[in-house]
């Protein structure tokens, strides 16, 4: 099996099976994006404990190259914190846009993406980055919505 007949199974397995899909209760954050071109919507909501994500939903309709997306990408935010979430949507962005798909020196500790890494070959088709790249800026705009820790006096 060759490298890119596994990124393709990953994919159909993360659209066939999503993760994260369960709605929160109550989250600290939410937001919801949509691609009027193509019809594709996702939701992600969130909950923090401790500037860390506790929990994760990711739900929504479209395309296998979107929901996929979205489904590994709640995946690979759970537990980590706001910082390393932001540094992590950075390196799928760049990928995304880079000619040869290199994310960081690979050296560099963390400078793979794990199985994010099965989309890079969504770059072949410029028209479908939109849909790889939507549930990334959906969960921008929850993080830029969660409230702010109240400061003491």
């Amino acid at each position: 099996m060759s490298l890119e007949d596994l990124y393709r199974e990953v994919i159909l397995d993360h659209y066939r099976n999503p993760r994260n899909r369960t709605p929160l209760d109550h989250p600290d954050s939410s937001a919801e994006g949509v691609n009027p071109l193509c019809g594709d919507e996702v939701t992600v909501e969130l909950s923090f404990d401790d500037g860390t994500v506790r929990a994760v939903s990711v739900r929504g309709q479209g395309c296998s190259i979107s929901q996929s997306s979205a489904s590994m990408m709640g995946h690979a935010i759970k537990g980590k914190t706001t910082a390393e979430i932001e540094e992590l949507v950075e390196r799928f962005k760049t990928m995304m846009l880079s000619e040869n798909g290199v994310v960081l020196d690979p050296d560099h500790p963390g400078a793979t993406i794990g199985e994010l890494e099965a989309l890079a070959g969504v770059r072949k088709y410029p028209v479908r980055i939109k849909c790889a790249n939507l549930p990334w800026t959906t969960l921008e705009e929850a993080l830029a919505n969660r409230p702010k820790p109240e400061i003491a006096r």
